[in-house]
C-alpha cells in the first residue's frame, strides 16, 4: 500500500504475502466457502502469530508497531487479504482491539488472547433497519443505539438485536455498542452467555461471512463495560476508523488482482489477428481503470498515515477514502468482468471472488453514501 516503506515493514508485508501464497490459494478460498466455515481457526492462530493483531497492542501485553505507525502496517495486510481474497476476521479483530487500547487494565488478559489469535472478538455495531450510526457517534442528537443496556444491581441487563456482526457465528466475543442511561455504552459479551442467540447470516462474500446476534435479558455485571459515555464515543470513533481504513486497503488490494488479470487476458486474447490490448477503446479503458486504481491506493494510504500520525483529526481523511475506494472498487471490477467477455461471468473464472470482496467492502463500516454525509456533517460543524 504505502511505497516508502522501512526495510522491517517490508520484512512484515513479504511475509504475509509468502504465508497466504503458502495456505491460502484460490482453490483453499473456494473450499472454505463451499464449506460454510468462513475461515479455519487454527490457520487464524497462525495469521496472529505473524503480528496481524499485534499492531494497535500495547507492547507490555505482546503487541507492538513495527514502526510507530500500526494502521499503515496493517493495511499493508489488508490489502494482502485482498489481494487474495482471503478470510478471517482481520478487520473486526483489530477494530475492536483499537477500542480496548483505552479500555482498563482488567482487560489485559482479553487482549492477550485476542492478539494470540484464541479468543476471536468482534465489534456489534450494525442493528436491522440502520445504516452505519457509529460514524456519527459523537455528534449532539446521533441516532443512538436500539440495543439497550438497562441498570441492574451490579451490571448491566441487554436487549436486543445486531446484525451484520463480521465473523458472528466463530466469535468467542462481541464488543456491543449500545444504549444506557449513562450514555453510550461498550460492553464484551461472551458468545456462550445465557441470553445470546446468533444465527448465520447469508453474505455475497464466499468467505466474509456475517451473522445476527440477538440479547434476550442477557446479564453482565460492571466489570465487562469497557468504556461508557464520553469514553465510550472516542473509541467507537477509534474503532469505525480502523475497520474503515483496513476496509479501503482490502478492496485496493482486490482491485490490484482483478486489473493484473484483466492486463493478462487483454495480452494473451487474440481477436482478428491482433492481441485485445492493440486496441485503442480497450486501452482507454484499462487506463482509467488504473489510474483510478492508484487514486485508491493513494486515499487509502493517507487515511492509514493520518490516523498514525494525527489520530484526532483523522475523521474526515479516513471518510474519504472510504468513501472513494468504496465507489470505484465495484465499478473498476465490473468492468473488468466485462474486458473478459463470456468468461468473467462464469463460475469457474476467479473474478467473481474479487467482485464480492468489494461489494461486501462497500456496504460495510459506512457505504459511499452514509461517508459522505459524514464529510458534509464535520465540514458544517468546523464552520460553525
Amino acid at each position: 500500500m504505502t511505497p516508502d516503506l522501512t526495510a522491517d515493514q517490508r520484512l512484515f508485508h513479504s511475509t504475509a504475502r509468502e504465508f497466504l501464497a503458502e495456505t491460502m490459494t484460490v482453490d483453499r478460498v473456494r473450499a472454505l466457502g463451499a464449506s460454510g466455515t468462513g475461515f479455519d481457526r487454527d490457520w487464524w492462530r497462525r495469521a496472529a502469530e505473524l503480528g496481524w493483531t499485534a499492531m494497535l497492542v500495547a507492547e507490555d501485553l505482546g503487541g507492538g508497531s513495527i514502526s510507530g505507525q500500526p494502521l499503515t502496517e496493517l493495511a499493508l495486510i489488508a490489502a494482502e487479504l485482498g489481494r487474495t481474497c482471503a478470510p478471517g476476521p482481520f478487520v473486526t479483530t483489530n477494530a475492536v482491539l483499537a477500542g480496548l487500547a483505552t479500555a482498563p487494565a482488567r482487560f489485559g488478559e482479553v487482549i492477550s488472547s485476542t492478539l494470540a489469535g484464541d479468543t476471536v472478538a468482534t465489534w456489534a455495531i450494525y442493528e436491522p433497519g440502520h445504516g452505519f450510526d457509529a460514524l456519527s457517534a459523537d455528534t449532539v442528537g446521533s441516532p443512538r443505539p436500539e440495543v439497550c443496556a438497562e441498570r441492574v444491581d451490579g451490571g448491566y441487563r441487554l436487549n436486543g438485536v445486531k446484525d451484520r456482526v463480521e465473523a458472528g457465528d466463530q466469535a468467542d466475543l462481541f464488543l456491543v455498542t449500545a444504549d444506557s442511561p449513562d450514555g453510550l455504552i461498550q460492553i464484551l459479551v461472551p458468545a456462550e452467555m445465557p441470553g445470546v442467540t446468533i444465527t448465520s447470516a447469508w453474505t455475497l462474500d464466499l468467505t466474509r461471512r456475517t451473522a445476527q446476534v440477538s440479547f434476550a435479558d442477557v446479564t453482565v455485571n460492571e466489570e465487562a463495560v469497557t468504556h461508557v459515555g464520553a469514553a465510550a464515543s472516542i473509541a467507537v470513533q477509534a474503532q469505525w476508523q480502523t475497520a474503515a481504513i483496513l476496509t479501503a486497503a482490502e478492496s485496493v488490494g482486490a482491485i490490484a488482482s482483478a486489473l493484473a488479470a484483466t492486463q493478462t487476458w487483454l495480452a494473451d486474447r487474440y481477436t482478428f489477428g491482433r492481441p485485445l490490448a492493440s486496441y485503442q477503446a480497450l486501452k482507454h479503458r484499462m487506463a482509467d481503470n488504473k489510474t483510478w486504481l492508484e487514486a485508491c491506493r493513494a486515499t487509502a494510504t493517507a487515511a492509514a498515515a493520518t490516523r498514525d500520525a494525527r489520530p484526532e483529526t483523522a475523521a474526515e481523511t479516513v471518510s474519504v477514502a472510504k468513501s472513494y475506494v468504496s465507489a470505484k472498487a465495484p465499478a473498476i471490477v465490473q468492468d473488468c468482468v466485462q474486458l473478459h467477455g463470456g468468461i468473467g461471468v462464469t463460475w469457474e473464472h476467479d473474478l467473481h471472488l474479487y467482485l464480492r470482496r468489494v461489494v461486501l467492502g462497500r456496504a460495510l463500516y459506512g457505504t459511499p453514501e452514509e461517508h459522505r454525509r459524514h464529510i458534509t456533517d464535520l465540514l458544517e460543524r468546523d464552520a460553525a
